[in-house]
């Protein structure tokens, strides 16, 4: 367990740098540039991805495939993360709060896809998901306490 919380901090770390880049890019292309929110966030998006994977790779993931699936699955799980962050920017921004607080709405999209990301790009490099490894742990863990008992009755 101390593992998996472990690595979600240097996950956070690692992605913190990459989304700080996604951010500032966004909040230029959108306040500055006056560019659209959707586009501004898929440019800003893509940057930030190619940041995340080099950091993910160096500093988080031990990596169980060759190099290059890896990025593969790594950018379609980013392709995948930027539509959900997209999609719910979207949704917001039809709201005139969401689209007056550009910060705010893609504060929001950031957290929601943070999750998503970290499951989905833990498959990308070690061929596993935490969640999916700690439910076999305590199904595991539960089979052998149910063996227990059947086999020393009180």
């Amino acid at each position: 367990m101390y593992g998996l919380f472990e690595q979600k901090i240097k996950f956070a770390i690692a992605s913190a740098i990459a989304t700080l880049v996604d951010y500032i890019l966004y909040l230029l292309f959108t306040l500055y540039f006056f560019f659209a929110p959707v586009p501004s966030n898929i440019v800003s998006s893509f940057c930030g991805m190619v940041v995340n994977f080099l950091l993910h790779k160096r500093m988080v993931f031990t990596l169980q495939r060759k190099v290059h699936h890896a990025f593969l699955l790594s950018l379609l799980v980013s392709v995948g993360g930027i539509g959900l962050g997209t999609f719910i920017i979207y949704l917001l921004t039809q709201e005139v709060f969401f689209l007056k607080h550009q910060y705010i709405t893609k504060l929001i999209a950031t957290g929601i896809v943070f999750f998503y990301n970290f499951y989905f790009k833990q498959y990308a490099f070690e061929k596993r998901m935490g969640l999916s490894e700690k439910l076999k742990k305590t199904s595991e863990h539960g089979q052998k306490k149910n063996r227990f008992y059947r086999n020393n009755p009180s």
